[in-house]
């Protein structure tokens, strides 16, 4: 486990201090009942984590939407992170990434069967989707998107993602390190998943990791990986390409604006060692000087042989951006993102998740296997 390292930035531990002060109050307070959690009729199913962007939410949200969206009515709920629109907002086809935030424009886009609304007050969300007129059928289940830390909500099943690369128990609480609360608030997880691991991680390591992790006898702890789709292209009609069809002669503009993108660089390095990463914030929204940085790398790369690869969640921010270069648009291609379990334990968390919401909803048709 020596090359999962976290770095700390320990000047700022007195201000990290101070706000565990403040994030232990607030889970006190929620705790003891003193701030109070609110309860629903419908199955709600919460995906979250501890620590600050990049443990793998919406490939795990989308899975849970793929898993369930065919026998239920759904529902996705996010805040609907830098937005510019305020209070609940359900999206419809017209809807803008401005309107509603990237992930869930992306969510809204790829599965237009399933209702997708953002609000900050969970909540009242909740409320909204459960209570509108033009939502028919209502929806049978909720997925909560990156609602960990949103305790006024009290789930029926909460899922807690942690990053292989990124070990909580060697994490510090913001600013000093990129936790949310303290490697104690794990203990509200139903069901821990260990995230982005690698994908032949040994049985040794995965005990390393459950003896590290330490979940409690209720909690089920589960280990997945990343997996890529087709690249295909942002606009137009070019056919879908593999990333094995990426040879070492091609140049690769790789533009994410993403919390994590090594894993991504890494996996792409199998195929070609020629990548030009252009990396920016988490969410973040490209301006006009961003499109000038990525032109001009871009037209630095020999004719012929290059190509601009970006992330789905990237995509949304991009596709209907005004100040996009038409130049660029031919070249840039979008790579998909699925979760893959290890060690064949896909049939057991599906079984658990379709268990609960069974147990928990009126639509009681699917199989039990």
């Amino acid at each position: 486990m020596n090359d999962r390292k976290v770095n700390i930035c320990y000047p700022l531990f007195p201000i990290a201090w101070l706000y565990g002060i403040g994030v232990n109050l607030r889970n006190t307070l929620f705790d003891y009942g003193w701030l109070r959690s609110e309860t629903f009729d419908v199955p709600i199913i919460s995906i979250g984590n501890i620590t600050v962007g990049g443990t793998g939410k919406t490939p795990h949200t989308e899975y849970l939407i793929r898993l369930l969206h065919t026998e239920y009515s759904m529902a996705v709920l996010s805040r609907g992170y830098k937005r510019k629109s305020k209070g609940f907002v359900l999206a419809h086809p017209s809807s803008g990434m401005e309107e509603i935030g990237d992930e869930p424009f992306q969510m809204a886009r790829k599965f237009p069967d399933i209702a997708v609304a953002v609000d900050a007050n969970r909540c009242n969300g909740i409320r909204q989707l459960t209570g509108r007129a033009d939502l028919t059928p209502p929806p049978e289940v909720i997925l909560l998107d990156d609602a960990f830390q949103h305790r006024y909500v009290k789930p029926g099943l909460n899922i807690l993602l942690i990053d292989y690369n990124r070990p909580i128990c060697q994490d510090a609480l913001l600013p000093a390190g990129r936790l949310r609360e303290p490697e104690s608030g794990k203990k509200r997880a139903d069901i821990i998943i260990i995230t982005k691991c690698p994908p032949c991680l040994s049985p040794t390591c995965r005990q390393s990791i459950r003896e590290e992790v330490a979940p409690l006898p209720s909690q089920q702890l589960y280990f997945t990986t990343l997996s890529y789709g087709e690249l295909y292209p942002l606009h137009g009609s070019s056919a879908p390409r593999r990333m094995e069809e990426i040879n070492q002669e091609e140049e690769v503009l790789l533009l994410t604006g993403i919390a994590s993108p090594a894993r991504l660089i890494q996996d792409l390095s199998v195929h070609t060692r020629k990548i030009h990463p252009v990396t920016f914030g988490d969410h973040h929204h490209f301006g006009e000087k961003d499109m000038q940085q990525i032109l001009k790398t871009f037209r630095s790369l020999p004719e012929g042989k290059r190509i601009i690869i970006t992330t789905e969640k990237d995509a949304a921010r991009l596709h209907s951006h005004p100040l996009l270069p038409k130049e660029l648009i031919p070249y840039i291609y979008v790579l998909p993102v699925e979760v893959k379990f290890l060690d064949e334990q896909q049939l057991s968390f599906n079984q658990n998740i379709i268990e609960y919401v069974r147990k928990n909803s009126r639509n009681s048709s699917l199989p039990k296997g």
